[in-house]
């Protein structure tokens, strides 16, 4: 063969030409795509949200954390306002299921179970800071602050309220949350003593009977 001769398309005889990607569609490795994918975006996602604030933090960010392209972000979970909705409802978790948990022994004392279950879920180092971190983006952006009162009002004050059978029941459970929100903003993030460094037992004692009187009271 003749020097510079090629095989067809300019390759070298017996080579394949390399494959081209198509555009817009994520690479598909076992990294990227396989198993555990959809936890790792949403785990990223979190981190993200907590490091960054949400007006910061960008799906490329997300998606280069989780080791995934980006495209494979908005695949599973579309725009960053439907990731950030995710990653409190993963965030929450634990709070959300507090109806079924508060409510198992009827409406007496729930005021107390109620005011115990979201304290204990602040007091806990490992619900703590991704609790903050939310709590923050919704302080300083509205479409967080949209996200974050649209699942809380869905998921946790309307299910407590079904059960109060009473005809101002939305807003008894939306004074509940407002005690219980207000107590936990002043304590973890604004930081305000005495009552940042009070032991919690002494204020769930302080806080529990005016809850139940949101909730119970006449």
């Amino acid at each position: 063969m003749t020097r510079g001769s090629s095989g067809p398309g300019g390759t070298e005889p017996g080579t394949r030409p390399a494959a081209s990607r198509r555009r817009g569609r994520p690479s598909r490795t076992d990294a990227e795509d396989g198993p555990g994918a959809r936890e790792r975006i949403l785990a990223a996602a979190r981190a993200e949200f907590a490091a960054r604030g949400y007006e910061k933090a960008s799906i490329r960010g997300i998606a280069k954390a989780a080791d995934v392209d980006p495209a494979l972000v908005h695949h599973y979970y579309g725009s960053k306002e439907q990731v950030f909705a995710a990653a409190v409802e993963m965030t929450f978790a634990p709070a959300l299921n507090a109806p079924e948990t508060v409510l198992e022994g009827g409406l007496d004392g729930v005021g107390e179970r109620l005011t115990r279950f979201v304290f204990g879920v602040w007091e806990n180092p490992a619900t703590r800071e991704p609790l903050l971190a939310v709590v923050r983006s919704a302080l300083t952006n509205d479409v967080a602050a949209a996200v974050f009162r649209k699942l809380v009002a869905r998921q946790l004050l309307r299910r407590i309220a079904a059960e109060l059978a009473v005809p101002d029941a939305d807003l008894r459970a939306e004074l509940a949350a407002a005690q219980l929100v207000g107590t936990a903003m002043l304590r973890y993030v604004i930081k305000l003593e005495p009552l940042a460094s009070a032991d919690p037992e002494r204020i769930v004692a302080r806080v529990a009977p005016v809850v139940q009187q949101h909730l119970t009271g006449p």
